[in-house]
């Protein structure tokens, strides 16, 4: 099974892990201009791979979803200001397991301490982070919870 959404997708080592750990996706969801491909660069500055901009394709593989991107956007960004933007090769995974969904949101319509969430995707069960994208800390934010995610 497979579906396209309108989300970017970048790949995370968990903060306080080894570099040699397995690399794990999160979803950045948000209208346009909700900050998606600005956290993305940001998680990119700090060591994470892009897998997919503005698109992303999840493939349902056994209990996991994995995320590619669409062969025509596969390495491409849109930095707002400066255009499209062909990232090196270094910066770029092609695929990665998905572990988190991220919804964006302001500031202000995010929970201090909030219950855990799950959302169905394709018959796999992933948790749901809310965040603010434009926080200095969203990028330490989304290491973390996914260090949490694969302690559990």
């Amino acid at each position: 099974m497979t579906m396209l959404v309108h989300a970017t997708c970048v790949a995370l080592r968990p903060l306080g892990t080894s570099s040699g750990r397995t690399w794990r996706a999160v979803l950045l969801r948000g209208p346009s201009g909700a900050g998606k491909s600005d956290l993305a660069l940001r998680l990119i500055e700090a060591g994470g791979r892009l897998v997919a901009d503005d698109q992303t394709r999840l493939t349902r593989s056994g209990r996991t979803l994995i995320a590619t991107a669409p062969a025509t956007l596969a390495g491409l960004i849109e930095v707002r200001g400066v255009g499209i933007v062909k990232l090196a090769q270094g910066q770029v995974l092609a695929r990665a397991p998905l572990s988190l969904l991220v919804d964006l949101a302001p500031a202000d319509r995010i929970e201090r301490l909030p219950d855990s969430a799950k959302e169905n995707l394709l018959g796999v069960d992933l948790p749901v982070l809310a965040l603010a994208p434009f926080e200095v800390s969203a990028a330490a934010k989304l290491r973390l919870a996914v260090a949490q995610i694969e302690a559990a």
